[in-house]
Formats: structure tokens, sequence, C-alpha cells
């Protein structure tokens, strides 16, 4: 039983009628107290609920009827209804407990696919299964390339098979090399979208101002260097899953004109005004404490409820060290037919002694190391040495002492710390950052933009 609580009859009777049109049973009510009295009549699965019934419509009574519905049924999830101006009511609705919220005017598809996650995920709370296994796991799902059987993981392995198949939107957290793209990629393989379109975006290497262009497409003369249409990145994962990544490097600007498109499901080709729906999934992924980004006024806390429906952090390497052995001879099976050296075998000692290691730039760190070892070793069983040879533990060169360790950092983070280093070398003079660097003015000036770096132009 789904219970309706708004005071606009027109909305109560629409909503009601959509939902008993794909089969779910309805009840409405249209002030709190009828609300809380039907709530004690009839077992109910969800609440879909507007935030204001005064004419202050100030939400309070809407914040205290969510309240009142937590502290009774907990386990019932909330959808919230507002308007696009009173967004700041359903944020706050959020932090009480909120499952989702919707703004009006609403998509019929997608207020159906937000009750339809919100029903499947209540149906399937996170929990901890002392039986899990790995082989029972890949029996029910499909998580090829993803190694470990760390009990951490597999708690995330299950919690990713039983969201998977709803709507819902995910948020990723992660350190760097923990492979937070293949939890995105699994997320999509075992969706009901998982023969449509996967389609990944490095928000961190998308320039502010190319931003809806990248993300919406353009029309042929929207803009002086706009020569061709241009698909955007939210067409081409339309009916499948699209994979923020680096979403934490988004600046505000852009994060407004996300938002939007992920709350509306509608957007606008550059050039077009012509209004375009979009059905899809959404993952985004992030190296950053997105709450603490909230709280210094730098990630919008609106958009953060928006893709943090459910949240998945992946544990570093250094918290999973029985895993390394596992990851090494994944790394070691494939580069056998890479580099078509099918006797070759690592030494348990090489093992105990990579389990040992901090591996900061984590899994990418250790596949970096692998394959370099292998692309050297003379012989067919690699030992510590070989190993060691090729790991920076060791002592470090002075010229080599400002650079990370390999597989730590992306070349677009080294890229963007060279320049950040030398703006600051030169105090901001762009013409002998750009001759330091080996790169035009011109070049310069794009990766400054791309990277978010402030500057001052020069004639």
């Amino acid at each position: 039983m789904i219970l309706i609580i708004d005071d606009d009859l027109a909305v109560r009777a629409s909503l009601s009628i959509l939902l008993k049109q794909h089969g779910f049973k309805t009840r409405e009510a249209a002030s709190p107290k009828e609300a809380l009295e039907l709530a004690q009549q009839h077992a109910l699965q969800l609440v879909i609920m507007d935030m204001n019934f005064s004419i202050e419509t100030t939400g309070h009574d809407g914040l205290q009827l969510l309240a009142a519905f937590k502290q009774r049924l907990p386990q019932v999830p909330v959808i919230l209804i507002t308007g696009w101006g009173s967004i700041s009511l359903a944020v706050e609705g959020m932090r009480l407990g909120a499952a989702d919220f919707i703004t009006k005017p609403w998509s019929n598809d997608y207020l159906l696919q937000a009750v339809r996650t919100a029903l499947s995920l209540s149906q399937h709370p996170p929990g901890k299964d002392e039986a899990l296994t790995r082989k029972k796991l890949d029996q029910q799902f499909d998580f090829r390339h993803i190694v470990g059987q760390d009990p951490q993981l597999l708690q995330i392995l299950k919690r990713i098979g039983q969201i998977a198949p709803t709507d819902a939107s995910v948020l990723i957290e992660g350190e760097s090399g923990t492979g937070k793209e293949l939890i995105a990629e699994a997320v999509h393989r075992n969706s009901l979208r998982k023969s449509q379109p996967f389609v990944k975006v490095n928000l961190g290497g998308i320039a502010a101002s190319l931003f809806e262009s990248e993300m919406f497409g353009h029309k042929r003369g929207a803009f002086t260097d706009a020569k061709a249409d241009r698909v955007g990145r939210f067409e081409l994962a339309n009916k499948g899953t699209i994979f923020l990544d680096e979403i934490g490097e988004l600046d505000m600007n852009s994060q407004v004109k996300l938002l939007r498109v992920l709350q509306d499901r509608t957007y606008e080709v550059l050039g077009d005004s012509r209004s375009r729906k979009l059905d899809i999934r959404v993952v985004c992924a992030t190296n950053k404490n997105l709450e603490q980004l909230v709280e210094e006024g730098k990630f919008r806390e609106d958009l953060f409820y928006r893709i943090n429906l459910i949240k998945v952090r992946l544990p570093a390497l250094r918290e999973r060290p029985e895993d390394i052995p596992l990851l090494v001879q994944f790394f070691v099976e494939n580069l056998k037919k890479t580099y078509h050296r099918p006797e070759l075998e690592i030494s348990p000692k090489a093992l105990q002694w990579l389990k040992e290691l901090p591996f900061p730039g984590n899994i990418r760190e250790l596949k970096n190391l692998v394959e370099r070892t292998v692309l050297v070793a003379e012989d067919e069983v690699l030992t510590p040495k070989d190993f060691q040879a090729q790991s920076q533990q060791g002592p470090v060169k002075a010229s080599d002492k400002s650079l990370p360790a390999v597989g730590a950092m992306t070349l677009d983070e080294l890229e963007a710390s060279m320049i950040k280093k030398s703006m600051a070398y030169y105090h901001n003079n762009i013409s002998k950052v750009a001759r330091a660097l080996g790169v035009s003015r011109a070049a310069l000036y794009r990766r400054l933009e791309k990277f978010g770096i402030p500057y001052e132009p020069q004639d």
C-alpha cells in the first residue's frame, strides 16, 4: 500500500491514477492528521508526501510529519515532493531520513522509477552475512574482473548485487587506484540496463567552459568553434548507465547544470531549445570527502543527496592485504598471454614480500609494479629481488624525490601539480611558465582552465 499525502486534490488524484495504472494500491490523505490515522489502519510499503500543508509554505509541518513517520514506521521509505524553489526543504528532509525527493512538475517515468527503487531497496536493507563467500556471490552475480575475497569486499559486492537491478543512484568513494570504475561497471553489468550503453566520463578532465557541450552536446553554429553537431555524453548513455568519475572536481556552476538534469531527467542540446527526455542510471565516484566539501561550501548539498542514494566505500589495498596475492596472480595470468610467456610464475616469497608493501597508489600501483617487473625479468620465476629492482620503496635518487610513487597519481593529477608548482615558482608569469613547460601560451591557458588553476590573463 502506498500512501499519498498532499492538500491538493488534483495532485493526489493524478498520483493515485498513475500508480494504480502500474499495479500499485494507494490511499490518499489531505492533511498530516489524516495521514497518521491511515498509517495506523493500513500496512504501508511507501509514503509519498508533499512538504507544505499551510499557507506559509515554510515546510515546517511537512518536516514534522516526516519525523513522525520515521519515528513510528522507520522501515517505510518516504519520497518527498517539492517545488524546484524549495529544494532546501527536500535536503532537510533527506537529513531526517527521507529516501528520495521529486520536484514539481514531475516526470511520470522518473517518479515511477523512484517508487520502484525505494520499494526494492526497502526489501534489501544492508546487513551482515556470516556465511558469505566469493563462490556464492559469483553464482548469483557477474563480478568478472573484480578480484578478492576480503570480508569487506564481499559485503560490498553483495550490496552491489542487491541494488544493481534498481535504478538507485550510487556514489562510490575511495582512494585513487582502489577500483571504483570496476565497481561502477559491476553495477551496470548486473542491472536491467546491462544490454544498453555504459558511458564513462572523467569530470576532472572537462574544462568548465566545455561542460555543457561535452555533456549535453551542441548543434552546428551554437558557438564559434561548433563546426559540426556533437552528441553529448548523456545522449550516448540514454537507456543505459552513465559513470561520472571525479565528481568532486566539478565547479559550482557545472554542479547546478548537472543537478537540473539529474532532477528533471531532461536536458537541452546547445543551440537547440527543444527539451529532450533522459532515461538513465547514474553512478558517481570520487576520491574526495564530499561531505567535507559540502561543509566548506564547495559542493552543493542538494546534488550530494541526489547522487548519494546508495554509498559504497572501497577499502584501500593496505586494508585488505590478503587480497594482494590474488591480485598479483590475476595480473600475472593476464601478462602471460600479453607477453607470450606461458611459463611465468611468481614465488611464494615474492608474494609475501608484496603483501607487506603499503601501496599508496593501491591496485593501480600494484598492477604497474607487476607489469614493469614482468617486462624486465629474465627468469620465468619472479622473486622478491625482481620486484625490489622495480619498486620505489628503496632509496630514491635525488632527481626523483619530488615524484610520486608509480600509480599514486593519474597523469592529469601529475600535470596539474606541475603547473601549479611552475606558476608559483615563476610568480604567475604565463610566458615564463609556458617556456619552462615547453608549451605555447594558448596551450597553457587551456590547461589552467581545465584544472581550475587561477591566473591573471596577460596581453
